[in-house]
């Protein structure tokens, strides 16, 4: 097993920057780290209960308004699309104006769009709230991966990241189903859809704790020559403490005070299509495609494949829950990995793993024990390759093109998630389950290529000197 990574920023960068990423690693974790997490999590989970909302409340509409299961599929594909746009301006605003803020504007947009569906007269305005659900979520995923790697040092960062995705994928796709059963259970009638929209909105109070408690990120606000408020944050993160007074407020970032300009870093977007970034986005990109799409064709597709082997709805719906734990699983599994081995290891292996589960589903899954196994296996590998893949992405880019670096990745799966199961679906009408999870297993197989070629990241600083590609286009001077 791998040691710890400890190492602070390289010699090459700015003495700001050094002190940032010494003084992160010596406040380590403390109890305002858990709390900024706690606030996060909280925001990504109802998330996660959002992007599951058309297909809980699909029955319920088809029952009460007649709705076909394409105009349900649209509602998916405008949240999916909506996501993606979501992301994209999401990271250019944050670069742009801080991560906070857009943390809150996403919460608030996400909540609006719930509150519109759940007073819908007509499914046009169904759709409309559901463009806005999209554009807020996607936004916020995007900048609470960022946020989430900005706060803590080297050594628990990528841990840190992928909690996220436990809550997300992990809890909050597990915990869905039961969520719908909750509300249905508790409200009845024809209209009973409305409620659970309804209920969707609630996260918009955690506006009110986002806006008091939690702070900008230092990485963010060094990087717009902020230092005074970056040594604030800093002096909050190591107190434990979001709120009062400080029993004593240390210069952490002291460099200033020695004579370096203190200047906002160029924030320059189209870094990211460029030169090393370029590539980085490019293959990046492409990996978390091959991910996502994977990830939601199996949502989209997997309770239609169980009834045409002949299983009930109801049976169908129940073994969707029990193989989404290993989604938990997998996101767990990310987490701890992330804190012992290199990204690229983790998702080569992890894609390996995809591949073989899927091959197994789709040749050999002829009875529902090994129906409940090989899917659960697959799901547990698909969310340890998205995990994964989250926390990969913000290392890749310095601070100043983070958040757009990071939404242009993400854009490109939520784009890949809407697109995927098109195919997928196709591949099942014309070849059957063996012919969707073949195409399934291909795509864990491009995977494991494209995330070769951008640089490793395990263990190294955000600042400074960026890692080189191994496709040698980056070298160190």
């Amino acid at each position: 097993m791998e040691a710890l990574p400890t190492r602070t920023a390289p010699a090459d960068a700015s003495p700001r920057h050094r002190q940032l990423e010494d003084s992160l690693d010596r406040i380590g974790v403390t109890g305002a780290h858990k709390q900024i997490g706690a606030m996060v999590l909280l925001g990504v989970f109802f998330d996660a209960l959002e992007q599951n909302a058309v297909g809980l409340v699909g029955p319920v509409l088809q029952e009460s308004w007649g709705t076909t299961a394409a105009e349900l599929g649209l509602l998916n594909t405008v949240t999916f699309t909506a996501a993606a746009l979501g992301r994209l301006a999401t990271g250019v605003i944050g670069d742009k104006i801080g991560r906070r803020t857009m943390l809150t504007v996403n919460l608030l947009l996400f909540s609006l769009g719930a509150l519109i569906c759940a007073f819908a007269p007509v499914y046009a305005v169904v759709a409309i709230g559901r463009f806005i659900v999209g554009f807020g979520l996607g936004g916020e995923i995007a900048i609470a991966v960022t946020m989430m790697s900005e706060f803590f040092a080297t050594r628990h960062r990528g841990t840190a990241v992928g909690i996220i995705n436990v809550t997300a994928g992990g809890l909050g796709n597990m915990l869905a189903p039961g969520f719908g059963v909750l509300v249905f259970t508790v409200f009845t009638g024809p209209d009973r859809w409305r409620w659970l929209f309804g209920l969707l909105a609630v996260p918009a109070l955690l506006v009110l704790f986002y806006r008091r408690f939690v702070p900008e990120t230092p990485r963010f606000l060094l990087s717009r020559g902020r230092v005074d408020e970056a040594n604030d944050v800093l002096n909050r993160l190591a107190s434990g403490r979001l709120r009062g007074p400080l029993p004593e407020h240390r210069r952490f970032i002291t460099a200033a005070d020695s004579g370096e300009p203190v200047v906002p870093e160029r924030n320059r977007l189209r870094d990211v299509f460029s030169g090393a970034l370029g590539r980085r986005t490019l293959f990046l990109g492409a990996a978390v495609c091959m991910s996502y799409g994977a990830q939601i064709s199996v949502l989209s597709l997997m309770p239609t494949i169980l009834v045409a082997q002949g299983h009930s709805i109801t049976t169908s719906l129940l073994f969707t829950l029990v193989m989404q734990s290993g989604s938990l699983l997998g996101a767990l599994a990310a987490s701890a990995a992330a804190r012992y081995f290199p990204r690229k290891a983790v998702l080569t292996v992890a894609a390996a793993l995809g591949c073989a589960a899927a091959f197994c589903f789709g040749f050999l899954a002829d009875g529902v024990l090994l129906i409940l196994l090989f899917g659960a296996a697959f799901n547990f590998c698909v969310i340890m390759l998205n995990t994964t893949i989250w926390i990969f992405a913000p290392e890749q880019f310095p601070t100043r093109v983070r958040a757009f670096g990071t939404s242009i990745i993400l854009a490109l799966g939520s784009l890949a998630g809407g697109l995927t199961p098109i195919l997928a679906g196709a591949a099942f009408d014309r070849y059957g389950v063996a012919g969707m999870f073949t195409l399934l297993g291909a795509l864990f197989v491009g995977l494991a290529v494209f995330v070769q070629f951008p640089p490793e990241t395990f263990g190294r600083s955000m600042e400074g000197e960026e890692p080189a590609d191994t496709m040698g286009k980056e070298t160190a001077a």
